[in-house]
């Protein structure tokens, strides 16, 4: 039996998304606000922040906040001043959404750019490690938080450093699952398959996009899994065909 996504409430949650301005970023912090929470958009590029934001609001859904951070040059310090921020704003997170993502170059293991591999995977993965670590304090002052994944599990030829961090976050989210396991969050991952995004087509450029979903079709499976539908499940991977 496929998950409703329909019905979902998410009044009162206060839901932290990162890669929020474009993108599967920005189409679940859409349903997420219309669905009544509080959505804080984290991203690079605050044009785009803006953007969101402006149609949050267009949606009469409750005003969302912006935070600029470049995941790439952050430091330790800027997780924390960011967790920070959000516990004196607004006293707890309900939910984080580690979405943003940078695939960088198709290029074989064999050529590949050591410093560009350092890049990729501070994005991908040293960051998500990092805004995890930073938040833990103010999802246990929830009453019911989640932590969700975009992974992808289709690795393949030249993926490179992406594709080692997408299997990187799989490991970090089972392992904060266990660690986690009685302290009322729960972690889990979404594989949304091929989705036609920015980045999809970065990587794929030849690729037929008429059969690809989008943003949008599976959106409201992330904001299920940030939703108190979610409760006593972690630890999984889900994938968006259980969902309805």
């Amino acid at each position: 039996m496929a998950l409703d996504t329909k019905t979902i409430i998410l009044n009162d949650k206060v839901i932290l998304i990162t890669g929020a301005g474009d993108g599967i970023g920005k189409a679940t912090a859409l349903e997420c606000a219309k669905r009544g929470a509080t959505v804080i958009l984290l991203g690079k590029t605050i044009k785009k922040l803006e953007t969101v934001y402006d149609d949050i609001l267009a949606a009469n859904a409750p005003q969302p906040a912006i935070y600029p951070l470049d995941m790439e040059g952050a430091q330790p310090q800027d997780y924390q001043d960011l967790a920070a921020t959000l516990e004196k704003e607004f006293g707890r997170l309900d939910g984080l959404l580690h979405n943003a993502g940078w695939h960088g170059v198709s290029t074989p293991i064999e050529h590949y750019d050591a410093t560009f591999w350092y890049r990729i995977m501070q994005v991908n993965l040293n960051a998500v490690f990092l805004l995890s670590q930073a938040c833990i304090p103010a999802l246990q002052k929830s009453s019911s938080a989640s932590i969700v994944f975009n992974v992808d599990q289709k690795s393949s030829a030249y993926w490179g450093a992406y594709g080692v961090a997408k299997a990187g976050q799989v490991s970090l989210m089972q392992i904060l699952s266990d660690e986690l396991e009685s302290a009322n969050i729960n972690v889990n991952a979404l594989d949304p398959g091929t989705v036609h995004t920015n980045l999809r087509t970065r990587a794929f450029p030849a690729e037929d996009k008429s059969n690809l979903k989008l943003p949008t079709d599976v959106a409201p499976a992330f904001a299920y899994l940030l939703s108190d539908e979610i409760t006593n499940t972690s630890g999984k991977i889900f994938g968006i065909d259980e969902f309805s």
